[in-house]
């Protein structure tokens, strides 16, 4: 806390002329701009149409660039008028669209390509946009740039009845061209969505016509709501508490039978990306208990998920290291029970080491498992780096669970069972006991809570879900590897619960969806999805540092920090004046 008031009292208010704020933004966009270049982003995003013969992700991502320096430059409101504003967006435009007609200039006189192998003749027709001379297309990308980054500031200063359905439509357009892989497969696969694929796309891409009556589509309903918002808001208000507690229950209903029946129409690469999302989901909640709700901070959790995956294969494979041969309903349960029991074998050596300490220790015994399956001793029993093959997939009756999408129901019922558990253990004795030690061991252990005891639970219970998850794991690939149980995954559960929001049983959830679901969605632009990944992360890290849905807990800390922040800015101000 005096490291806040110190840091507090530095504070000065800084004030820039307009001019050079235009500069700076400049210059910041346009060096973005040279590193995506740089590096391949911008010659990769060339070979992605947003709308087919039209429009390229290259060009998108170029223009979006240079209309986010007009925009940024007029919602300062630097400039006394609306003419000084506009030649501000259009000279953060020009400089930034300035990087890349010198990169093209210098490419169009040198070979750049032994020192940058992303700077080929392709990316360089693209800069200039198959023009000859180059120094037309030069021209043409500086004007590009100013025209562009001139429209931003426009944007801008429009009335909101006039920019929001242009924005809107904008983005509805430009969404469903990114997505188009996404998108296309959904609306294709259903005879009753089948015309509007074929309205809207081909099967190269968005159509141009598609483009149009998207925008016009969403700029329409924009409109509407406009006229009709604010109305049906106040009526909303007007009802009573019970009326619209009743209605927002209806809407998360709706939202989740939706949810739940959309993978039946979207086909099974969506039930593939929903599977991974559940199975990660369900570990989440497990690691939750242990980091979120006891503070036991776990890097050695994927250790769990290993015992499960491993225990229903060797229970239920049809190969030579089976041990039995058990349908999947008899192998789960026994899968769970041994994660459990190593769970609680796991927290025994660790249980008097605290913080930064513990994750260490924990790590190391994950590494110690996957090695142990990996070596020559354990090669005997558990198949070492051959893995286990031929696992069985699950069936009840005459129906086989043989399709990523009947897998994503059964991952999504052990999450809601999961989701139950973890909710009732929250408020119960033993989850007040956990969140005691996670906020003072001492104390709590002064109060008579036994420390070995409630930890050991944490453990165990957080364990017995990652068994579960690996349960599902082994009879959806059908065969598992010790590769398969890597360091990354249990980082990726611990990101997730922190991006979600640290305790909360909803956050784990949402942290799922866009830490494991969206890389799976930008599978198309390979290696340079993980980008995007690590640009989502630090993007909610620093606009929400307490999570997507934080809990209600965690809410008032942050509310509370804030508030103390604030009477320490305003009594060190006071004091100065």
């Amino acid at each position: 806390m005096s490291f806040d008031v110190v840091a507090s009292s530095r504070i000065e208010r800084v004030s820039h002329s307009p001019w050079r704020y235009v500069r700076n933004m400049g210059l910041q966009l346009g060096t973005l701009c040279l590193a995506m270049a740089m590096v391949g982003i911008l010659g990769l995003f060339n070979k992605r149409p947003i709308i087919v013969g039209e429009l390229t992700l290259g060009y998108a991502a170029m223009g979006l660039i240079y209309l986010c320096a007009g925009v940024l430059v007029a919602r300062r409101r630097l400039f006394p008028t609306n003419g000084q504003t506009i030649l501000g967006g259009l000279l953060a435009g020009l400089l930034a669209s300035a990087f890349l007609a010198a990169l093209a200039l210098v490419m169009s006189l040198v070979n750049l390509r032994y020192i940058f192998v992303a700077l080929d003749q392709p990316l360089l027709k693209m800069l200039t946009f198959t023009l000859v001379p180059a120094s037309l297309g030069i021209g043409l990308m500086l004007l590009t740039g100013a025209i562009v980054g001139a429209v931003g500031a426009i944007l801008v200063l429009l009335p909101d009845r006039i920019r929001k359905p242009i924005a809107y439509g904008l983005i509805g357009a430009g969404l469903a061209g990114l997505f188009q892989e996404l998108i296309r497969p959904i609306l294709a696969n259903s005879p009753t969505t089948k015309p509007l694929h074929d309205l809207i796309y081909t099967w190269t891409g968005l159509t141009q016509n598609g483009a149009i009556i998207i925008f016009v589509f969403v700029a329409v309903i924009t409109i509407i709501w406009g006229m009709i918002g604010g109305r049906v808001t106040h009526n909303y208000q007007a009802l009573p508490a019970t009326t619209r507690k009743r209605i927002r229950w209806g809407y998360l209903a709706a939202g989740a039978l939706l949810l739940v029946l959309f993978p039946l129409f979207a086909g099974n690469f969506i039930g593939q990306i929903m599977l991974t999302v559940a199975l990660f989901t369900l570990m989440g909640m497990g690691l939750n208990l242990e980091v979120g709700l006891a503070g036991l901070l776990d890097l050695g959790f994927v250790a769990f998920y290993a015992v499960g995956a491993y225990v229903t294969g060797l229970l239920m494979a049809d190969s030579p290291f089976a041990l039995a041969h058990l349908f999947y309903w008899e192998a789960m349960p026994i899968a769970v029970l041994c994660s459990v029991c190593m769970g609680i074998i796991f927290g025994i050596p660790v249980l008097k080491v605290r913080g930064d300490y513990l994750a260490v220790a924990t790590l190391g015994l994950g590494e110690i498992v996957r090695v142990i399956v990996l070596s020559d001793a354990a090669a005997p029993l558990l198949a070492g780096a051959k893995g286990i093959l031929q696992i069985p997939r699950p069936q009840i009756g005459e129906f086989h669970f043989s399709t990523p999408v009947s897998l994503f129901y059964l991952a999504l019922v052990a999450s809601l069972i999961a989701a139950y558990c973890a909710w009732r253990l929250e408020d119960s004795r033993l989850g007040r006991a956990w969140k005691a030690i996670r906020d003072d061991e001492d104390v709590a252990q002064a109060l008579g809570i036994n420390l070995i005891q409630v930890k050991l639970l944490a453990y165990g219970l957080g364990a017995a879900f990652a068994g579960l998850a690996g349960s599902i794991f082994a009879v959806m690939l059908g065969s598992i590897y010790p590769h398969s149980f890597q360091l990354i995954i249990s980082i990726n559960i611990l990101a997730l619960i922190i991006v979600g929001g640290m305790g909360s049983l909803p956050g784990v959830a949402v942290g799922a969806a866009v830490l494991i679901g969206l890389p799976e969605v930008l599978r198309e632009f390979g290696e340079f999805r993980y980008l995007f990944y690590g640009l989502a992360i630090i993007l909610v890290m620093r606009i929400k540092p307490e999570g997507l849905w934080p809990s209600a807990a965690k809410r008032r800390e942050m509310q509370i920090d804030a508030e103390v922040k604030a009477e320490q800015v305003q009594d060190i101000a006071e004091a100065r004046a």
